[in-house]
């Protein structure tokens, strides 16, 4: 059965296809949306059990205002939806050798003395001008590699001062070396090695222009959204019904249907045929063009342009409810190991569970997150450690194996227990999370979080581009252009939400509106 439709059709509900579906029903087009599960926001999730909640995915904020900017656009302040406020402190770090540094939340004065503090006048300086360095290649990559369609690099050769432009972003060098020549001090070279795995990549591979990501950090803060992070996807699905986008939940879309190049529509896994000039597929990009869009060999060709780049890493979880009195944990706690790159070796290259394993542990200070909102005696833990992708043919780790997962969830508990983040004795609810059940809860695959990595020079224009080659299909969320972490997929889907206004506009308004 077919139906005819002049409407706009969005493949997932996930963050960034809410936000290019908010901003194109606001601007009066129609919208329809076809979510697999039965929620909104994709890997943007929190979930409750037994009265304690926990954010699965994102569990803090950065950017904020590229959200500010939607709702307002919209029609309604972010404040007036939701509750978001700064993260203070912003993050607690523990060192293998027993040093701990505790920095601020939007302090670029009060990070340098938290430094000078833990590890000397030096060290502070040296953190200083190496984001001085940050600084710049944010003023230089801000436009066209984060805000903006990515182009060729040709289109971008020829940008003015793109040679002195070049040399600031160092495009030859990796986050590790570029940080390894700036810095002395070796808690802080094992700090910054940490954003590259904000991206699912490894330091000692991914782009020193990685390096914004601490700056940004570091000037506009870490945030937290009251009730959870996965409130920002709910709340995004009903501003994009409130500006008139459809969406219908439980609906996996099955196939996308072209014919000459063009996009005709979808086809849903109920049989129904919904007829569509523009699709907007917020589903990983390997999926699209390896499943979703069938046998096409311009399909193919950009699969093996995306294939080519590593894939990111993925993450094994718990979720740790705790009864008795709260310890003196943070919001974010992280705890590193005395090697790090035994870690990174295990991830992308053994392909094997990390045996000591970084520990990232969120404890939201948040008392609609706990039961009873009685925060003075409950907490609610997420506990993530980077982790092989799923896989059985060789480029993964098996995690479908009998017991592995179980027997792993158990010795992330032992080493919380043995560095005393938690008292064994206070576990109330224990749940565990392996790559596979990201793969299958998120349709990622592997589990991969990021999709591709950043690992490489050429990462950026590995990834999946907003608009496909094939007429009338766009790609949105952490897959693609310009990539994971909810500030740059919410800045996805207002990239494409652009393309497709300006596009409508030169074609007199074809796109249907209202």
């Amino acid at each position: 059965m077919s139906e005819q439709s002049g409407e706009i059709v969005v493949i997932g509900a996930g963050i960034g296809g809410l936000a290019a579906a908010t901003r194109l029903a606001k601007a009066g087009f129609k919208v329809r949306i076809f979510e697999a599960s039965s929620q909104p926001g994709g890997k943007c999730r929190t979930i409750n059990i037994n009265g304690y909640s926990f954010d699965t995915g994102p569990s803090l904020l950065t950017l904020p205002a590229v959200y500010r900017d939607l709702f307002l656009k919209s029609g309604k302040h972010l404040g007036q939806v939701l509750k978001v406020t700064p993260v203070e402190p912003a993050f607690d770090y523990f060192f293998s050798d027993g040093t701990r540094l505790t920095l601020p939340s939007s302090s670029r004065a009060g990070t340098s003395a938290a430094i000078e503090k833990s590890f000397g006048l030096k060290a502070a300086a040296e953190w200083e001008n190496l984001m001085k360095r940050a600084e710049k290649m944010w003023a230089v990559s801000r436009e066209p590699f984060v805000e903006s369609e990515l182009g060729s690099i040709t289109s971008l050769i020829v940008r003015p001062k793109i040679f002195a432009d070049l040399f600031t972003i160092a495009p030859w060098s990796s986050l590790r070396s570029l940080v390894n020549r700036k810095i002395r001090d070796p808690h802080l070279r094992t700090l910054i090695d940490r954003y590259a795995t904000y991206t699912g990549s490894d330091p000692r591979k991914a782009p020193a222009v990685l390096l914004t990501i601490p700056y940004v950090e570091m000037v506009f803060g870490a945030w937290h959204i009251g009730g959870g992070i996965g409130k920002l996807g709910q709340a995004l699905a009903e501003r994009a019904e409130n500006c008139g986008a459809l969406i219908e939940y439980n609906c996996p879309v099955s196939q996308i249907l072209t014919t000459d190049g063009k996009v005709t529509g979808v086809k849903l896994n109920d049989g129904r045929i919904i007829d569509s000039q523009t699709v907007i597929s917020n589903a990983d990009s390997e999926l699209t063009y390896g499943t979703l869009l069938g046998d096409l060999a311009v399909a193919r060709k950009e699969k093996r342009k995306i294939m080519k780049s590593e894939p990111s890493l993925s993450g094994f979880y718990l979720t740790i409810g705790l009864k008795g009195k709260r310890s003196n944990l943070n919001h974010h706690t992280i705890s590193f190991p005395e090697n790090y790159d035994a870690e990174f070796d295990a991830v992308f290259k053994d392909f094997q569970p990390v045996a000591d394993p970084t520990l990232y542990i969120c404890s939201p200070q948040d008392e609609q997150m706990v039961p009873n909102q009685d925060l003075a005696n409950h907490e609610s833990l997420f506990v993530l450690v980077n982790a092989p992708r799923h896989s059985k043919n060789g480029n993964g780790f098996d995690w479908s194996t009998t017991g592995v997962a179980k027997k792993y969830a158990d010795h992330l508990v032992d080493l919380l227990v043995s560095k005393g983040f938690i008292e064994r004795e206070r576990i109330e609810v224990l749940e565990y999370g392996s790559p596979l059940q990201i793969e299958n809860n998120h349709l990622a695959p592997g589990g991969s979080i990021y999709g591709r990595s950043s690992n490489g020079a050429r990462a950026a224009f590995g990834r999946a581009k907003n608009r496909s080659p094939i007429d009338g299909l766009y790609l949105v969320g952490g897959s693609a252009h310009p990539g994971g972490g909810l500030p740059l997929v919410g800045l996805s889907g207002e990239i494409v939400a652009g393309i497709i206004a300006q596009r409508s506009k030169g074609n007199n308004g074809l796109w249907a509106r209202r």
